[in-house]
């Protein structure tokens, strides 16, 4: 695994890229007239297409070149609006549903057959009794195994219409037996809330990874059961949240916002504007809000910094966010395809876009986590660069900048050594993930009946696991020595183990052990308890 790190800003850029998203339910509407009206431009495309369609010398597929065209298309537009292939378009869907219909379950294709990582809590899987490890080898009599398997057609034969009933055959390695199990597919919820726990005994923590249809009932979940343990502060983590449905942050925003209280503006091409206040039925009004943000925390999740920052609530933490002060709708092509078409700009309750520029085209515009990483900014603040063109005030006096960004109350810097972020990325990767499997496969049963409380207290991290890691990893060749992260590398890989044996709650509450973000809520926490 050769990175080297000159390479590494450029890896962690293509990673920003592909996260961001955004979805929005808008109703700026203009007329199925005005929208569709027959003009000369495109008559133009269509008899185009046809000509290649019936005249080309050669057979051409003509479903491709559309696809080109409108993406070449959509690219000359804005960064963020994006076309969404027929092939792509269910799994965007369930994402932003925030479930699926299926069995439950968390796989790999292992050695030629499908090895279940976990049964999802609450799936039909977990409610049958698949456990981590079992082999998935036929459903209703299909063979899942083999060299011709491929993880899509699994999926195709794991999924089904709700209710549909699917007859498994399944062996258990860790007691050498086929066992036959029946069960119904259900809706499996696709958690868009990674972790909620209490990180003392006054502060809660919940993480969002994304704003999908479920997010404000999983965040209100998770809320309303710190709130009734007896928090008085809450941490919100964005940290790499590329975003979501617009009203979905600013459902979760008005639980800590007063009443009338303005959260977003969003404005249309025609000047029209649409304003979100908060409803004053928030349940945390009183508590202190902290909110983490890093430079991948993008869209909806600025829109809640934003709207607590110029609020003067609360307390933002971490580094600049991403920048994205665009709002899409998704749109049917009447092919199973789809755009995600920009069709505002929103605004924090200060008047302030917070979109950076994107007019030397996407490669520049995806290319501004690697200028961060050279000018110095994610180790010093005193390195962000601020027009004062774009400068506002809050209404107690605090000072905000659009154009670019969430700038945060509380700067906290990113160790930026190549090892560092090597780790931090293998942290949460397959790859690492991956290795905790196989070391599950062989040493599952030291692990059986081991509660969560067990696990946190008493397992530790063999020494001998951190170096088969590093030399599984081959991290000696690309010449990075983690032998000073060692202490980090066992909490990753504690992390690994937990999630695959108690689920994503679990490895953030591991993986969060020495976070200097969190560090930091606890620093301003017992130093003061003003707001």
């Amino acid at each position: 695994m050769g990175i080297q790190k000159k390479y590494l800003p450029l890896i962690i850029s293509v990673a920003i890229a592909t996260g961001v998203f955004v979805g929005s339910k808008l109703n700026f509407q203009d007329s199925n007239e005005k929208i569709f009206a027959t003009n000369s431009k495109k008559d133009k495309l269509n008899r185009l297409i046809d000509y290649i369609d019936y005249e080309y010398v050669d057979k051409v597929n003509t479903d491709s070149i559309v696809d080109v065209t409108v993406n070449g298309i959509l690219e000359n537009l804005d960064p963020h609006s994006v076309y969404i292939p027929v092939d792509d378009y269910e799994k965007n869907a369930d994402d932003m549903r925030g479930n699926f219909i299926g069995i439950g379950i968390s796989f790999y294709p292992y050695r030629d057959s499908i090895a279940v990582i976990r049964a999802i809590e609450g799936g039909p899987a977990e409610k049958a009794g698949i456990k981590g490890g079992d082999r998935i080898l036929y459903a209703d009599g299909r063979k899942l195994f083999g060299p011709d398997v491929h993880r899509d057609s699994i999926s195709a034969f794991l999924k089904g219409e709700i209710n549909s009933k699917v007859n498994l055959k399944v062996y258990r390695p860790s007691e050498d037996k086929m066992i036959d199990i029946r069960l119904k597919r259900k809706n499996v919820p696709l958690v868009s809330v990674d972790a909620s726990y209490k990180l003392t005994e006054d502060i809660g923590y919940i993480k969002v990874n994304r704003f999908s249809e479920t997010t404000y009932g999983e965040f209100r979940d998770a809320l309303d059961e710190l709130v009734d343990s007896g928090i008085k502060s809450l941490v919100l983590d964005l940290r790499n949240n590329p975003g979501g449905y617009i009203y979905a942050a600013e459902k979760l925003v008005d639980e800590f916002l007063e009443k009338d209280k303005l959260i977003v503006i969003t404005r249309n091409k025609s000047g029209e504007e649409s304003k979100s206040y908060a409803t004053g039925k928030g349940s945390f009004e009183k508590g202190h809000i902290y909110v983490l943000i890093n430079e991948n925390s993008a869209s909806a999740s600025e829109i809640v910094a934003g709207a607590l920052q110029d609020n003067d609530k609360g307390t933002i933490i971490g580094r600049r966010s991403f920048g994205k002060g665009l709002v899409q709708r998704e749109m049917a092509l009447g092919d199973g395809s789809a755009v995600r078409l920009t069709i505002a700009r929103y605004y924090t309750p200060t008047g302030r876009s917070i979109q950076k520029p994107y007019g030397n085209g996407n490669g520049e515009y995806y290319s501004d986590y690697e200028k961060r990483y050279k000018n110095g900014e994610l180790e010093d603040p005193e390195n962000i660069r601020v027009a004062d063109s774009l400068r506002y005030v809050t209404p107690k006096g605090k000072v905000v900048y659009g154009g670019g960004g969430i700038i945060p109350d509380v700067f906290v810097p990113k160790d930026t050594s190549v090892e560092n972020e090597t780790l931090e990325y293998v942290s949460r990767s397959s790859f690492m993930s991956f290795f905790i499997f196989e070391y599950l496969e062989n040493n599952r049963s030291f692990f059986n009946g081991m509660t969560f409380k067990q696990f946190a207290r008493n397992y530790e991290i063999p020494e001998s696991l951190k170096e088969e890691f590093i030399s599984y990893s081959r991290f000696e060749e690309a010449q990075i020595d983690l032998s000073s992260y060692k202490e980090q590398l066992g909490v990753a890989l504690k992390a690994n183990i937990a999630q695959q044996l108690f689920g994503p709650n679990a490895f953030e509450f591991f993986i969060n052990d020495g976070d200097p973000m969190l560090q930091k809520v606890i620093e301003i926490e017992t130093g003061s308890d003003s707001d």
